[in-house]
């Protein structure tokens, strides 16, 4: 612990001494046959019987390359699964069907010739924000796009390691909101439970992954828009480093806050995306140093000191964590405890990182709403946050930036101690569909900041995170907890949240829809 930036230290929660057995090197589990179904879950009425499962990222590539089924076969099945769920989830905004099917087709031929990619012929889904050639990029918006004529960096990297575009996932208006709904395309919906939201921004493709639509999407965060739906619908998200997935042709997307990452049932899944996606374009301003994160899922974590915090960074709101996201997290916590780390609860010193997170967001806004071609169709909370972002923007936004460093020393201080960051990803269980409609842009705020007080600092600080399952409430509803990391720190996460998995097959529960 450096002298210099002490961590504040609440009383000791949970930890345990004990080191544990080292964990083998595993291949990529297959789908295994499902186990009777989550208790919480089970008790909920009209439960219905579930499909037979749909096999995963590493699954898909596994069974292609072994010629067990084919590229046509898997993205068939797929665009039928979207089409079949669309009235009642909404996760889409567009699909690629005559498009997908020519390029499995191709995909096929490839095989046939003998070669391998890591993602040669699996169908999976991109967010509405991500430009697909041949595609508008709406980006949750209203009003007509043409569409455009190149694909995003992280799309072609997808497209060089084999995969198959199926479509675009939905996403709130310009990703602002931790709910995935809008007059552009009506309401995204929870695959647990329709009445509530899978989450936001990246709802659309995280209801998709978690109703097995598709193997694996790609989202984007800039407060939490991967976690918070992750931790929503039970699947693992990972926000990496700021750069590791290009966010070109922004290059900086919302001052710095936005990357692209990985939404998937599984930690393997969610990091063999993540390496696909990978990689920087020669305009980035970021460019951090290649990881191996699939390898990372394949590996023990060691004995971890893991600091477990419940208060999360001043938001005015007086939110603090749900009695049931606590409940969830501190059986989590001692999860880990019995496999040997060293958990206890600790304060990030977080500061008033919140008065530098404000200027960054809401000129980001700005400057995407801006561009626009029919501002009167924008959301009028979107306009609010226009004004503001303009009125932000220049001196105050630099400034803002410019203090990055120095919260980099504050709230880095407490990796002189701890290895890894624990909190709740929310305060909250799920909302149900409609809680923010008709609210003015001031209630939005204050409504969602305390039920998403934990996500956002890590992107003001640019740090890797990942949401992995904690659970669910006891009408049926997933919650999540997040592992936090220092600069460039994945690979500890995704190896930590691999050995969980392990002992908790969360991968084992799907939801009913």
């Amino acid at each position: 612990m450096s002298s210099a930036e002490p961590t504040e230290q609440t009383g000791p929660a949970v930890r345990s001494h004990p080191e544990h057995a080292q964990r083998p090197e595993h291949p990529q589990r297959p789908e295994h046959p499902q186990r009777p179904e989550h208790p919480q879950h089970s008790e909920r009425p009209g439960h219905t019987p579930r499909p037979a499962p749909v096999p995963g990222l590493a699954e898909s590539a596994r069974l292609l390359a072994d010629s067990t089924t084919t590229s046509t076969a898997l993205v068939a099945a797929a665009l039928a699964r979207i089409e079949a769920a669309q009235p009642t989830l909404n996760a889409f905004r567009h699909l690629r069907a005559e498009a997908a099917l020519a390029e499995a087709a191709e995909a096929d031929r490839r095989l046939a010739a003998g070669e391998r990619l890591p993602l040669l012929g699996v169908p999976v889904a991109v967010k509405d924000d991500t430009d697909v050639a041949g595609l508008p990029t709406h980006f949750g918006c209203d009003g007509e796009r043409p569409p455009v004529t190149t694909d995003s960096e992280a799309v072609r990297r997808l497209r060089a390691a084999g995969a198959v575009i199926v479509g675009k996932t939905n996403s709130c208006e310009l990703g602002q909101w931790p709910f995935t709904e809008g007059p552009a395309f009506g309401a995204t919906r929870n695959p647990w439970n329709t009445a509530h939201t899978p989450g936001g921004s990246s709802g659309g493709s995280a209801a998709a992954v978690a109703a097995g639509l598709v193997p694996a999407a790609l989202g984007s965060d800039g407060a939490g828009s991967v976690r918070i739906p992750a931790a929503w619908t039970h699947l693992v998200g990972i926000k990496p480093q700021r750069g590791r997935v290009s966010v070109h042709p922004h290059h900086d997307a919302f001052q710095g806050l936005t990357v692209n990452g990985p939404l998937a049932r599984t930690v393997a899944d969610a990091a063999l995306l993540l390496d696909a996606a990978a990689g920087a374009h020669p305009d980035d301003f970021h460019r951090p140093p290649a990881v191996r994160a699939f390898d990372a899922a394949r590996r023990d974590p060691g004995r971890l000191r893991i600091a477990l915090a419940w208060r999360p960074p001043l938001t005015l709101t007086g939110a603090g964590p749900d009695p049931e996201v606590r409940r969830a997290v501190t059986a989590l916590a001692e999860t880990l405890a019995r496999l040997g780390h060293h958990v206890e609860e600790a304060r990030p010193r977080y500061g008033l990182i919140g008065l530098t997170f404000v200027p960054r967001a809401t000129a980001g806004i700005a400057e995407f709403a801006a561009r626009h071609p029919e501002p009167a169709l924008l959301d009028p909370r979107t306009r609010s946050a226009l004004r503001t972002g303009t009125r932000l923007g220049g001196r105050v936004v630099r400034a803002a930036r410019a203090r990055e460093v120095r919260q980099h020393r504050r709230i880095g201080g407490l990796f002189d101690a701890y290895d890894v960051l624990l909190t709740p990803t929310t305060a909250a269980p799920p909302p149900r569909i409609g809680t923010f409609d008709q609210l003015s842009a001031w209630r939005t705020d204050v409504t969602m900041a305390a039920a998403c007080p934990y996500a956002w600092p890590w992107n003001v600080l640019g740090w890797p995170g990942i949401n992995v399952p904690a659970g669910f409430t006891r009408s049926g509803l997933p919650v999540g907890a997040q592992f936090l990391g220092p600069s460039r720190g994945e690979e500890r996460l995704i190896a930590l949240a691999a050995q969980l998995e392990d002992d908790l097959r969360w991968y084992e529960h799907r939801p009913p829809v």
